[in-house]
């Protein structure tokens, strides 16, 4: 072999090592770093996770809708709007209106998201005829995915508030939609509203729609707020779910009289007024088990 040849091959080899030890020295500090970063992805993780607590079982509860006040002595649960102000020393439920639109809100929707407002074949605006609603699209995955986004805001708006839990209400409103939405398309934004919560450190429960079964728990809901399950004999169906996590709430006399004889040492059970009136104005109604 010429010395010429013998110079290159040394030089080769010299290149080669030098190569390998880079490699070596790149891949040794790319595992030095990689731990850190996997390490600090896991903590990231961790610190995202929240914590949420469930309301008392059998607390003393108000449900507080049509305006906020002082609740009666010993309440240990009170259920206000988003817009209100939290109850101190109590465990606080926050009421988002998350499948209809809530009134005084129509102007907003129509100006910055009409295509997430629910509309017929003739292209007319879905109405709740019984709560004179609009009502918002679920029907798909796009719809509920923005929908989520919007709402749960609100859920954050909640949790900075200082509340426990949230209350979204109507999600029964496909068996008003005029069969334009679904059981499936409930329960699936359900999911999406529940991780929400759960994200913002909220517990989230079921406003009425016994019909979800065990759907809703399964979709992430935590515990149950029920509106005459004592006068239509369903309280029983919402426990076989939640066990004494429930929340009822009767309008009726006769009512609540049966719902607290055959559930009162096991629920919260309250009765209001339909218009769940502020106290000190007419029509005001309340007692508690």
């Amino acid at each position: 072999m010429s010395p010429a040849l013998n110079l290159k091959r040394l030089l080769a080899l010299g290149l080669a090592a030098v190569v390998a030890l880079s490699a070596v020295a790149y891949f040794t500090m790319s595992g030095a770093d990689a731990t850190p970063k996997v390490a600090a992805t896991t903590a990231t993780a961790a610190a995202a996770a929240k914590t949420y607590k469930l309301p008392p079982v059998n607390g003393k509860v108000d449900y507080q809708l049509g305006g906020a006040y002082t609740p009666p002595a010993g309440t240990k649960i009170v259920t206000r709007d988003r817009t209100a102000k939290i109850v101190k020393g109590a465990y606080n439920i926050c009421y988002v209106n998350a499948f209809q639109v809530q009134p005084g809100e129509e102007k907003w929707w129509k100006k910055n998201h009409p295509s997430l407002l629910l509309k017929d074949s003739s292209g007319d605006y879905v109405v709740d005829e019984d709560w004179d609603e609009l009502m918002l699209d679920t029907s798909t995955a796009a719809k509920r995915k923005q929908l989520a986004a919007i709402v749960g805001k609100w859920f954050t708006g909640c949790a900075t508030k200082g509340y426990q839990a949230v209350e979204p209400d109507n999600l029964d409103s496909y068996t008003r939609s005029g069969k334009l939405l679904t059981k499936a398309n409930a329960v699936a934004f359900t999911k999406l509203l529940a991780a929400r919560a759960h994200t913002a450190g909220l517990a989230i429960g079921q406003k009425n729609t016994v019909e979800l079964g065990t759907q809703g728990k399964k979709a992430g809901l935590d515990f149950a707020v029920t509106e005459e399950c004592g006068r239509y004999d369903e309280c029983g169906d919402y426990t076989k779910v939640y066990g004494n996590h429930v929340i009822v709430i009767e309008y009726t006399k006769s009512a609540f009289t049966k719902t607290c004889d055959a559930y009162g040492s096991r629920l919260s059970v309250v009765r209001r007024d339909v218009d769940v009136s502020p106290k000190g104005s007419k029509g005001y109604v309340y007692q508690a088990c």
